[in-house]
């Protein structure tokens, strides 16, 4: 069996805290054309690299129907920073306007298959997994990238069309896992091609 969502699967229900004080639900989402599941977190270089082009999307695809939630499943035993106190703060330093969750218990994760951080998931209407994986070929160093999977997944379902790239390996660092190696992955993890 697949570590990780497979394409066309439904996306799984989430509840959990966010860096404003409430707690979020997949329902919450519902009236969104297109819902993007990212799996992000504070420190790794991946993601910092990446966070003004995530600001970016969002800025560019808000008002197309696209929603966006952020979830941080990181283990912070090892990674403090990766709490949520330091998640509150790194959402009001670089003014998220997508809700910021912590999924401390690791469940959310596992019901995605989460490999790294960022790691997308792109829903459509019926919540059905249309895209997985990368933003773009570089998330480390803005200005670099020279793919934008993420960008043309989304033009793609926004157009009434089959994703082209439906599926690419996420770039980042692992997702770390509670009492595991930092760089741990499950055997199954290995199914993104």
């Amino acid at each position: 069996m697949a570590f990780t969502l497979q394409l066309g699967q439904p996306a799984p229900a989430f509840d959990l805290p966010g860096t404003d004080g409430k707690n979020h639900t997949l329902g919450e989402f519902k009236g969104a054309k297109i819902l993007v599941v990212m799996f992000t977190c504070n420190h790794c270089p991946y993601v910092v690299g990446s966070e003004e082009r995530m600001l970016a999307f969002h800025r560019d695809y808000a008002g197309k129907g696209v929603a966006m939630v952020g979830i941080n499943s990181n283990e912070t035993e090892d990674h403090p920073t990766d709490d949520l106190p330091n998640m509150k703060k790194r959402a009001r330093e670089k003014g998220f306007p997508w809700p910021y969750l912590r999924d401390d218990s690791q469940e959310v994760a596992l019901a995605y298959g989460a490999l790294r951080t960022p790691h997308y998931y792109v829903f459509d209407a019926d919540r059905k997994l249309r895209y997985t994986g990368r933003m773009d070929d570089n998330p480390r160093t803005p200005g670099a990238q020279k793919t934008h999977e993420l960008r043309d997944a989304v033009d793609d379902l926004l157009a009434g069309r089959e994703v082209r790239v439906p599926l690419t390996n996420p770039i980042g660092c692992n997702v770390k896992w509670w009492h595991k190696d930092a760089h741990w992955m499950p055997p199954e993890a290995c199914d993104l091609v």
